[in-house]
């Protein structure tokens, strides 16, 4: 593998397309976005999501040209709890799972709710800025199951979906892996990857005086969805493009850019494929 492969796909087989990204649960608590490079290679539109109205005013004031961040809470269009806690990580409209947060170095703290707060929610679907996007991203803590089930149309022409998953039901009630994998590839979709996985120690063992470390059990991940790329057939010229150039910029997932760079290839009859492989090669 080359160690000189450039960032952004764009540039590198010299083609323009123009990607959607919506993002619920937009605020930034965990650092950049994994969309970022996107954004910055300058053809990429955000539609973010943050009912948190703080992290609403700082999104906005930090947001460029093609970025738009709406109030909304989403969901299944009605009215629910939102329960705010004191690791504002942790706010979600599922009741924290005490039980199995006692289990763990400081989550039983941080889950702690501090105030409750009845939100309209609205759904995906019925949201005009949201039709027509590619790339999904959402982390609303235990609730993603809720919004897919609400957004089945907008599913229909995503490419690709970023969402945090849970391994233990760390909220009353919530969907875990098995439930968000089961209903995605229901509607297209198939698992790539974990972007990253994590793990906590069990109490009372502690690693290195570390409450963050992780050890043995598996806890949460950010799971990476994308459109079936075992048939291919059901995307067109401009998906195949998009999708190679959203795994490419932001997950550098090489061989599965290049496999649909191929397929483009063979349908068109350019050259960006073998362009790609000698790039990435060396």
């Amino acid at each position: 593998m080359a160690t000189n492969i450039p960032s952004h796909l764009h540039s590198l087989l010299n083609v323009s397309c123009s990607i959607k990204v919506v993002d619920v649960g937009a605020n930034p608590i965990d650092g950049v976005a994994p969309y970022a490079p996107l954004l910055v290679a300058g053809h990429t539109k955000v539609i973010g999501f943050e009912p948190n109205s703080a992290a609403l005013e700082k999104l906005n004031r930090e947001k460029g040209a093609n970025e738009i961040y709406l109030p909304n809470a989403v969901g299944d269009g009605h009215r629910h709890t939102l329960r705010h806690c004191q690791a504002p990580g942790m706010t979600s409209l599922l009741q924290p799972n005490a039980e199995v947060l006692a289990l763990f170095h400081g989550f039983s703290e941080w889950g702690r709710v501090i105030r409750t707060e009845d939100v309209d929610t609205v759904r995906l679907d019925d949201v005009p800025e949201t039709a027509s996007l590619d790339y999904l991203k959402i982390d609303i803590q235990g609730a993603e199951l809720m919004v897919f089930e609400n957004a089945v149309e907008r599913l229909s022409n995503a490419l690709l979906v970023h969402t945090e998953v849970e391994f233990l039901p760390m909220y009353v009630g919530q969907p875990l892996f098995s439930d968000v994998d089961r209903f995605l590839r229901r509607h297209g979709f198939v698992f790539h990857r974990f972007h990253p996985l994590t793990s906590r120690t069990i109490k009372p063992l502690l690693v290195n005086n570390d409450i963050y470390a992780g050890l043995s059990q598996v806890f949460w991940a950010d799971a990476i969805f994308v459109r079936d790329f075992i048939h291919l057939g059901i995307l067109t010229n401009a998906q195949l493009l998009r999708l190679a150039i959203i795994l490419h910029d932001c997950y550098r997932s090489y061989d599965l850019a290049l496999h649909l760079l191929i397929e483009l290839d063979r349908r068109t009859g350019e050259n960006h494929g073998k362009k790609y492989l000698g790039a990435i090669t060396g």
